[in-house]
């Protein structure tokens, strides 16, 4: 392969990623739009599942040990609230950490593999 075919080559692909620049740019704007979106509602949604949840679990736990005031049991029965409230928090960061990420530009990146993949293939 000559120097000038492989010019020609390198200069058609810089054109090609010069026309697809822009495109770029706007499904950068789309998909930021997107994830900045599902981002908020998700994360109100969150807060709000956790609020109610930890008012609904701590009233619950008070209404337990309160119960158990007057009995002979009162103390297991604070400590069984204590390592009930401890068995959900070890459970729910197992769960945070077994969930799968979500991945922001998706479409963004596998646009760009495709390109480079053409581009590859065209210079080959």
């Amino acid at each position: 392969m000559t120097i000038q075919s492989k010019i020609m080559q390198w200069r058609n692909a810089g054109r090609f990623c010069a026309a697809r620049i822009s495109d770029y740019g706007e499904l950068f704007q789309i998909e930021l739009a997107e994830t900045k979106t599902r981002v908020l509602s998700e994360v109100v949604a969150f807060v709000a599942l956790a609020v109610g949840a930890l008012f609904t679990l701590s009233f619950v736990c008070i209404a337990v040990i309160i119960s158990a005031a007057g009995t002979p049991y009162f103390i297991q029965v604070a400590w069984g609230v204590a390592g009930a409230w401890l068995f959900i928090t070890l459970i729910a960061g197992l769960v945070l950490r077994s969930r799968r990420p979500s991945e922001p530009f998706q479409t963004l990146r596998r646009e760009l593999e495709r390109d480079i993949h053409a581009i590859k293939e065209a210079s080959q």
